[in-house]
């Protein structure tokens, strides 16, 4: 079986655990606590490629506060539903970042070592503040230490998901709910 064919069957298969009102309640939800933290702070905006690329747009059109915008690219996935080891394909120019109020976007929340690695690499240009948002938070006992976010729009159970961002195999990011994988 091919990568599609495998991909079509997956989303065939899949159980939806989040449908698409839940998700965008979760988005409203969670530009309301950023416009309440960052609103008239002069924001720089950073979109964790590819997963963050869906939430940053979900979340930025709710935003009605002034804010830059920028993205950053790290990986550990590279099309496999596996993590290896990270690779760094852009990082944000430190000028930019540092004394800042600084927001990192991303899909989910899962093991959270690029997460932490991410955090790492960034706090090195001193912003005056860093956080992070995501849409879903994994719920399971294999967070890295040090791994979270300070914003969190949904839970989802320890499975493989896709759509709203994260993907199977590259596939279904453009899904407007989050699925989860059959075991």
């Amino acid at each position: 079986m091919n990568t599609l064919e495998e991909a079509l069957r997956i989303r065939a298969e899949a159980d939806c655990l989040h449908p698409p009102e839940a998700v965008a309640a979760a988005f409203d939800r969670l530009a309301a606590a950023i416009s309440h933290d960052y609103a008239g702070r002069d924001p720089l905006l950073l979109c964790m490629m590819n997963g963050g690329l869906y939430p940053t747009a979900e979340l930025t059109r709710r935003l009605d506060f002034a804010f830059t915008q920028d993205y950053l690219h790290a990986t550990r996935y590279r099309g496999a539903t596996q993590g290896g080891g990270l690779v760094w394909k852009r990082q944000p120019p430190g000028e930019a970042l540092a004394g800042r109020d600084v927001l990192v976007i991303d899909d989910i929340l899962d093991e959270g070592h690029t997460l932490v690695a991410v955090r790492r690499a960034l706090e090195e240009f001193q912003p005056a503040r860093l956080r992070v948002a995501v849409l879903a938070e994994k719920l399971h006992d294999r967070r890295a230490a040090q791994a979270h976010a300070e914003y969190v729009g949904l839970q989802v159970e320890d499975c493989y998901v896709f759509g709203c961002g994260m993907d199977y195999k590259e596939y279904w990011r453009q899904l407007p709910a989050i699925h989860g994988v059959r075991r």
